[in-house]
């Protein structure tokens, strides 16, 4: 189903590019995501990772969600 280059967005760099493959969580929480502009085959980059959260820029925003949910996300290295 994956290949190499595919992880979770806890995993990934300040500054990596990623395209978002899955979202494995419960029904609130992958609406939520999805919401918040979380969608399979969007594109974006970790502004930081730093601490207990990951902020990502996605669809023209700066998104913050905590690693417990980024673990949650499954996603491409481009």
């Amino acid at each position: 189903m994956f290949n190499n280059n595919v992880t979770t967005l806890e995993n990934l760099a300040p500054n990596t590019k990623f395209r978002i493959m899955d979202i494995v969580a419960g029904y609130g929480l992958k609406q939520r995501l999805l919401q918040m502009g979380f969608v399979p085959g969007t594109e974006g980059f970790v502004v930081n990772n730093i601490g207990g959260h990951v902020v990502v820029y996605i669809r023209n925003s700066h998104v913050g969600i905590s690693k417990g949910v980024a673990k949650k996300i499954y996603v491409e290295v481009l």
